[in-house]
């Protein structure tokens, strides 16, 4: 069965999806997190879960990924209301990029204020290795130089404006917060910060395509991300992005590495600890900072 290819939500229908949930929940999430392949770990530390399956939400779409539970998980972190996605959706599913992005809509309309988004990529810079965390400031969206971005077609403006700025896409004070907290937690070795480029994927990048993107000034490439940012943006919530490094692209014609998603599951595992403690503290820390929710 193909994912469905109805390309436009209004806000009637992400109000109903939404109100359907809050009527299932008592949890008023300020906080949002979206889980990266092989990083839906950060959910099972929720404390005071209610679950709910993609498939039993009303127009919610489906994971097709492995890596990806398909699982949206209402709790508490340190205190903090929050509502987690275990697994989100891809271009290469065969979803339109509105549908992609449909439950960071529905994030908005239950309350949340601030969306953390993590996600595995491969390394462009080279002075990153496999299992360094990449806090995500800013990005190149190759589909949008296409005209595929999650806000062609009609706006309302209830969600957010016409024209909304990218330029301030990821929040600075989460940025430097994330960047304190690692050194606390002795990350300093393995935490860095750069620009994501988002594909279509699912094929993995040629080498040629690696060399160009590089240049252009990309850190870090995945398939995910950046059609939510830019509609967690449009709705006028906080952002805060880290980015795995799973795998070094390759950039030689003479190497012998080649590409694959077991690898980058298996990094997932390896940092997946690192990550939530990261994650934890920093909601921890928006807790008795309000200004940074």
């Amino acid at each position: 069965m193909f994912p469905d290819a109805k390309k436009n939500y209004t806000y009637e229908e992400c109000k109903a999806t939404a109100d359907w949930l809050l009527v299932q929940t008592g949890v008023r999430p300020k906080v949002g997190i979206v889980c990266g392949s092989g990083l839906g770990g950060l959910a099972d530390i929720l404390k005071d879960q209610v679950v709910f399956n993609y498939e039993d939400i009303p127009d919610f779409p489906q994971s097709t990924v492995q890596g990806h539970a398909g699982r949206l998980v209402f709790g508490t972190l340190k205190g903090r209301p929050c509502v987690c996605m275990q697994g989100r959706f891809h271009l290469y599913e065969g979803y339109p990029v509105q549908k992609i992005t449909l439950p960071i809509r529905i994030f908005k309309l239950l309350g949340v204020e601030t969306v953390i988004l993590t996600n595995a990529a491969g390394g462009l810079n080279q002075d990153f290795k496999v299992g360094d965390i990449m806090i995500m400031k800013d990005h190149l969206n190759m589909p949008g130089f296409a005209g595929n971005n999650p806000l062609v077609g009609p706006n309302d403006q209830r969600f957010g404006e016409r024209f909304p700025c990218m330029s301030d896409a990821y929040d600075r004070e989460l940025q430097q917060l994330a960047a304190d907290v690692g050194q606390e937690l002795g990350f300093g070795d393995f935490l860095k910060e750069g620009v994501y480029c988002v594909l279509g994927g699912p094929s993995f990048e040629t080498i040629a395509e690696c060399r160009m993107l590089h240049r252009l000034g990309a850190d870090a490439v995945g398939m995910s991300t950046v059609h939510e940012v830019i509609v967690a943006r449009h709705c006028g919530m906080r952002v805060f992005a880290l980015s795995l490094i799973t795998n070094q692209a390759v950039m030689d014609y003479d190497s012998r590495e080649r590409a694959n998603h077991e690898e980058v599951l298996e990094t997932g595992k390896l940092r997946a600890e690192q990550l939530e403690k990261l994650v934890a503290a920093m909601v921890t820390r928006m807790e008795h900072n309000d200004d940074l929710i």
